[in-house]
């Protein structure tokens, strides 16, 4: 079933599935999976090229090496900018934990106060996928079997998709658009 709220026609996938990431099962397989490079804006591609020198510490050598080659971004076969991949497989963005667990290099440079980008608002929305048409936008619910440990842990903590995304949620669409989302929840139980 589709709701539309504004311009934007919302799938109540979002608040009857359950999500929490649990990385530690997963290792954050989202991120190094997958047939293409994480969506991009083309301000988030500025945004990138202009934070790369200080995201770069944070970065594989093998993740520098490909933007270096490539760039921050390639387009898809939509032609939409993604991320840059390593050997097609990858985020060049990706570095892993002492844990063996994938983690963001914007994410850290983010978190350690050296730029103000957070992340790809894609990376941040996961996962729910937002496509823009020419008067609305679609979000839904993806589907991807190495979401299978959040789907479990988030029905094990009984939290719907949009409440896990609360914060890239507002991000991306403002505190209004969340407070709809609420209210559809609230008739979505009656």
């Amino acid at each position: 079933m589709l709701v539309e709220i504004g311009d934007k026609i919302v799938s109540t996938e979002i608040f009857e599935r359950k999500f929490v990431c649990d990385l530690n099962a997963c290792k954050g397989a989202c991120c190094i999976e997958g047939d293409a490079g994480a969506p991009l804006t083309i301000e988030e591609v500025d945004l990138l090229e202009e934070a790369y020198e200080q995201v770069k510490p944070y970065m594989r050598p093998e993740g520098i090496k490909a933007v270096e080659e490539q760039g921050v971004f390639y387009m898809d076969q939509d032609n939409e900018p993604v991320t840059t991949l390593v050997n097609g497989g990858e985020c060049a963005f990706v570095f892993f934990d002492e844990q063996g667990i994938t983690k963001c290099a914007v994410e850290q440079a983010y978190n350690e106060g050296k730029i103000t980008f957070k992340k790809p608002i894609s990376c941040h929305l996961y996962p729910i996928r937002v496509r823009k048409f020419h008067d609305y936008q679609a979000l839904n619910y993806d589907r991807w079997s190495i979401c299978a440990p959040a789907c479990a842990c988030g029905e094990s903590l009984n939290v719907p998709v949009f409440r896990f995304l609360k914060e890239p949620l507002i991000r991306a669409f403002g505190e209004d658009f969340f407070s709809e989302l609420e209210i559809v929840e609230k008739e979505l139980k009656k």
